[in-house]
């Protein structure tokens, strides 16, 4: 028996209400509609489909592909990374050995063509592309590699009552060219009022020294001469690593050794110092006056810093605010 006080409701409200709860229950995919709507993919580069094909993008159409391959050609490899996530048409282009061959040997230069072709045929399966990307190589492409260091030294006490100490910073600057040579500076000062002396005009004032270096597999051989009345060499020892592949943005310095060498031994700053104490030993000395002596501290990694990235860099922030750094 029905209620007297059941309502009545009328058939379109009660549609309406039933298609209202359904919209709850019902989980809405608007990419459904996407079914059946197929996108012409865009034809690879050198594609050797006989069917006529116009490429949408105006760039394209107005730049022939000769042009193109030509401004790529000029581009570092950094800069060939970025091009071709731009379209699939420049990731097919990029992909020609062309650009990556002679970016390879420029990066090692030093080891000869010769021997760039054999590691090229016994370890990276002839892949100049696979090459620039698994074997370490020292960035030369406007970069600074910066190394910062922290101690903390003693401050005067005052009437005995208080005992200050300081956060001394400061920070070791390495720039590596492709023909074996680096400049080296240790200073305290931040990295954008450095960046402009570390280049080959830099003034003996500006305290940048000039070194050479060798590359092998992941260890770097570096020296650079101290010059005066007790000439003394540092040799330093270095290994690359990068945080991501290819990259090659760390280095780990192993050891840090200052020994004395005899005048004689050396004709001029630009010598090549490295060939000079190549087979010493670690405590070896060749002036008795300046004995060898291996630094355990100041042996922070050293991060890489494009030029463009100076003046932004956390390197430039006060102990106040970075008094510890993570190079990761």
């Amino acid at each position: 028996m029905a209620s007297d006080y059941a309502l009545k409701i009328p058939p379109e409200l009660e549609a309406a209400s039933r298609l209202r709860t359904v919209q709850y229950f019902v989980t809405q995919r608007p990419w459904l509609d996407l079914y059946g709507v197929h996108v012409r993919p865009v034809a690879p580069f050198g594609s050797a489909s006989s069917k006529p094909f116009v490429d949408p993008a105006l760039i394209h159409r107005c730049l022939p592909d000769e042009l193109l391959s030509e401004v790529f050609a000029r581009m570092t490899p950094y800069t060939l990374g970025r091009a071709a996530c731009v379209c699939r048409k420049w990731r097919y282009t990029l992909r020609n050995p062309v650009f990556w061959r002679s970016a390879c040997l420029k990066a090692w230069q030093s080891s000869g063509v010769v021997e760039n072709y054999k590691i090229l045929q016994s370890k990276y399966e002839n892949s100049w592309r696979k090459m620039w990307l698994l074997r370490p190589r020292v960035r030369t492409d406007d970069c600074l590699y910066v190394s910062r260091n922290t101690y903390i030294r003693a401050g005067v006490a005052e009437w005995k009552v208080t005992n200050p100490v300081h956060l001394v910073c400061y920070f070791r600057y390495i720039r590596f060219f492709p023909s074996g040579r680096f400049l080296y500076k240790n200073s305290s000062q931040k990295v954008k009022d450095v960046v402009k002396c570390m280049n080959f005009r830099a003034s003996r004032a500006d305290c940048v020294f000039s070194g050479h270096y060798t590359l092998s597999d992941d260890k770097i051989e570096a020296a650079v001469l101290y010059p005066g009345m007790r000439p003394t060499v540092l040799r330093i020892r270095l290994r690359l690593r990068g945080t991501t592949a290819g990259a090659n943005n760390r280095m780990d310095l192993l050891s840090l050794v200052t020994s004395g060498v005899n005048a004689n031994e050396v004709n001029g700053p630009d010598e090549d110092i490295l060939g000079v104490v190549e087979g010493w030993e670690e405590d070896e000395s060749h002036n008795p006056d300046v004995p060898a002596v291996s630094h355990k501290r100041g042996l922070k990694p050293f991060v890489f810093i494009p030029f463009e990235e100076v003046e932004s860099s956390d390197l430039n922030l006060p102990v106040d605010k970075m008094d510890y750094y993570v190079p990761g």
